[in-house]
């Protein structure tokens, strides 16, 4: 098996590596809190948690806070163990003596 098979492409993209970091040490982050962390734009932001959502990484839930619609999201189980196998990929990778 060679060095970099467990890296996984999907998290290849700064801010889905962004987006990932956040939930895994957060239960849950909302859009705009995650907006602001990464600082990207909307249509931005929106596009990569569409695949991370695609790839059933991340939940998303919908709700009102008083009468304004608000989307949070969380890791999954799967999203969770994914992370967690590409960081350990990169330190093995960054950590490789030859």
């Amino acid at each position: 098996m060679g060095i970099i098979d467990n890296i996984n492409k999907l998290f290849d993209h700064r801010i889905r590596l962004g987006i990932m970091s956040i939930l895994v040490v957060n239960e849950s982050a909302d859009f705009n809190r995650l907006k602001e962390l990464l600082n990207v734009t909307d249509g931005n932001l929106a596009s990569h948690i569409k695949a991370l959502e695609q790839a059933e990484y991340i939940l998303v839930e919908k709700s009102f806070v008083g009468r304004k619609p608000n989307t949070s999201y969380s890791t999954t189980t799967l999203g969770k163990a994914a992370f967690k196998k590409h960081i350990e990929a990169l330190e093995k990778l960054i950590g490789k003596k030859e």
